[in-house]
């Protein structure tokens, strides 16, 4: 390692963990998992009073996003409340996206680690505010297990497409994100 300017730090180091801390999620045997603490945090989060406490409920959340499936449809009434000339109204609708965001965070599913000798799979799918995919891939069970989640809002002139368009739109956006997953 010293050859190639590597240097490790001992006091820095775990050796034999069943899991390791890595970009705020540990990372396992079984896979990824959002870390606790995060996760914990979000939960006791109180309800924003305004936007700039919402905008910090959504930097912490959107940083686990790709555990929670259509994490953009899911947050669409908080986004709304952080447009340019909105004005300040916490409705049932955000508190309901509110605790979805934090719900679904609680309940994320341990995320598998990319296996690059199985295939990959996608699943997309589109509603009428938001497009979502699943990168996926078999363990060795045979069992279907979600790499990753990536969501997104639709913009003013998306929304007007056709079902059929939107769900094309939706696996462009797939192929872009995954791309490095599936190359061969």
């Amino acid at each position: 390692m010293r050859k190639h300017k590597l240097y490790a730090n001992l006091k820095k180091c775990i050796f034999g963990a069943s899991e390791i801390p890595v970009l705020g999620c540990l990372v396992g045997k079984n896979g990824v998992r959002p870390d606790p603490g995060k996760v914990r945090v979000i939960n006791e989060w109180p309800t924003p009073s305004n936007v700039k406490e919402l905008r910090q409920f959504l930097g912490l959340a959107t940083y686990l996003c790709k555990h929670v499936s259509n994490y953009a449809g899911k947050i669409r009434p908080l986004s709304q409340l952080l447009k340019k000339d909105a004005a300040w109204d916490w409705t049932a609708e955000c508190q309901k996206a509110f605790d979805a965001v934090k719900q679904g965070l609680t309940e994320a599913q341990i995320l598998a680690v990319a296996d690059q000798d199985r295939p990959f799979h996608v699943v997309c799918d589109a509603s009428d505010f938001s497009i979502g995919c699943a990168l996926m891939q078999h363990d060795h069970e045979g069992r279907d297990r979600v790499v990753y989640y990536q969501s997104r809002q639709l913009k003013p002139a998306e929304r007007n497409y056709p079902v059929h368009d939107k769900e094309l739109l939706a696996m462009k956006y797939a192929l872009a994100k995954f791309r490095v997953y599936l190359r061969e």
